[in-house]
C-alpha cells in the first residue's frame, strides 16, 4: 500500500515538472523566439502590412477598403474602385456571401452590379470583368484584375486630369504576376495602386 502510494507520489511530481517545463516551453520561450524572429526579420508583415502616407495610416496591404466620395456610400470617381464587398470590407466580419452560383438574389445582384460597373466605367457590359462583379471568399481581398484595372483607366484618367496612358502606365506598373510563377492570377493591389495615383497627379 505504502509503495502504491509512493509510486503515484512520484508519477504525479514527475507529471507536475513536465506541465511546468512545458508550460514555460510552449507558453513563454517559443511565442518569444517566433515573435522575436518575426519582428527582427519581417516587421513589417508582422505588423500587419500597414501603409502610411503623409505619416499616417491610411491601411493594409493585405485588406481591401472602399474608395467612395467622402460622407457619401457612392464610388469616387477619381480612384480605382476595388471589387465588391458583402461585409463592407470590415476585417471583423469576413466571409463570402454563401450563395450558390443558381441563387436568383445572386444573380440579380452580379447583373445589377455589372450594370453599375459598365455604366460608372463608360464600358459594355461585356467588357465588365467577373472580379468586378464578386466578391472574393474573404470579402476583404485586397487586389483587383488587370482588366479589372485596365477598364477604369479611362474615367481615372479623366477625374484625375490625366492622359489615359499616363495612367494606363500606372496599372502597367503595379501590376503583380502569379506568385512564385505559376500560383494564382496576375493582380494589382487597389491601395499601392491609389498612392501612386495620387503622387502622380499631385494631390
Amino acid at each position: 500500500m505504502n509503495n502504491s502510494v509512493a509510486n503515484t507520489g512520484r508519477l504525479v511530481w514527475a507529471a507536475l515538472r513536465m506541465l511546468l517545463v512545458l508550460t514555460v516551453v510552449t507558453g513563454i520561450v517559443y511565442p518569444l523566439a517566433v515573435t522575436g524572429i518575426a519582428q527582427g526579420l519581417f516587421n513589417d508583415k508582422a505588423n500587419g502590412s500597414i501603409v502610411k502616407a503623409d505619416g499616417k495610416e491610411i491601411g493594409s496591404e493585405l485588406i481591401g477598403q472602399t474608395w467612395n466620395i467622402k460622407g457619401t456610400d457612392k464610388p469616387d470617381p477619381k480612384w480605382f474602385q476595388p471589387r465588391p464587398s458583402n461585409s463592407g470590407y470590415d476585417p471583423l466580419a469576413t466571409g463570402s456571401s454563401q450563395l450558390g452560383a443558381s441563387d436568383a438574389k445572386l444573380t440579380k445582384t452580379v447583373a445589377d452590379t455589372k450594370k453599375a460597373v459598365a455604366a460608372f466605367n463608360g464600358v459594355p457590359e461585356s467588357e465588365v470583368p467577373k472580379d468586378a462583379v464578386t466578391g472574393s471568399a474573404s470579402a476583404i481581398d485586397p487586389h483587383i484584375s488587370p482588366e479589372y484595372a485596365r477598364i477604369q483607366v479611362e474615367r481615372v484618367a479623366e477625374a484625375n486630369g490625366l492622359t489615359e496612358r499616363q495612367v494606363a502606365e500606372l496599372v502597367e506598373q503595379h501590376t503583380e504576376g502569379r506568385t512564385a510563377g505559376f500560383l494564382g492570377e496576375p493582380h494589382v493591389d487597389v491601395l499601392e495602386l491609389n498612392l501612386a495615383l495620387k503622387a502622380l497627379a499631385g494631390r
